[in-house]
């Protein structure tokens, strides 16, 4: 099992971002550092669910997001490591469409959301071959390793 590292005010972000978009899906990106087995989020940056036609149950990101995503997480000398997205009044795992639209390497944080009150947070990875997803461990507690080292 892989693990997604970030602290709880990053968490907290994602979360309230999930409660204001409520019951639409929120979605953001997650820009961080790979260290090793690991991967530490060290910025969220919140985007515009472009899904109109049913925001309650699924998001879309533009393609201009993504670039903007690429270029901020550039400029900040991140990567980008990962997705979120919130599931209103649905548990938090990924489902069908998840694993039908998302790109094996990333982890994918889901928030469950029921009435505007955020639920469990859960991160997941699909399979290289796109058959399912893994779910990872979450630390909330442990500080940036990267920038304790120094790096």
């Amino acid at each position: 099992m892989t693990r997604l590292i970030m602290t709880s005010e990053l968490a907290g972000q994602i979360k309230l971002h999930s409660s204001n978009s409520y019951p639409n899906e929120c979605c953001g990106a997650l820009l961080g550092a790979e260290l090793a087995s690991e991967r530490e989020v060290l910025q969220v940056m919140q985007l515009a669910n472009e899904r109109h036609d049913s925001p309650h149950n699924r998001f879309s990101i533009t393609p201009k997001d993504v670039m903007e995503v690429q270029k901020k997480a550039d400029t900040a000398g991140l990567e980008v490591i990962g997705w979120y997205h919130s599931h209103p009044d649905h548990p938090a795992e990924p489902s069908e469409y998840d694993r039908e639209h998302a790109w094996p390497n990333y982890s994918y944080i889901i928030v469950g959301v029921n009435n505007h009150i955020p639920q469990q947070m859960t991160s997941w990875r699909l399979t290289e071959d796109r058959g399912k997803f893994e779910q990872e461990e979450v630390d909330f507690e442990r500080k940036h390793y990267r920038t304790s080292i120094g790096t």
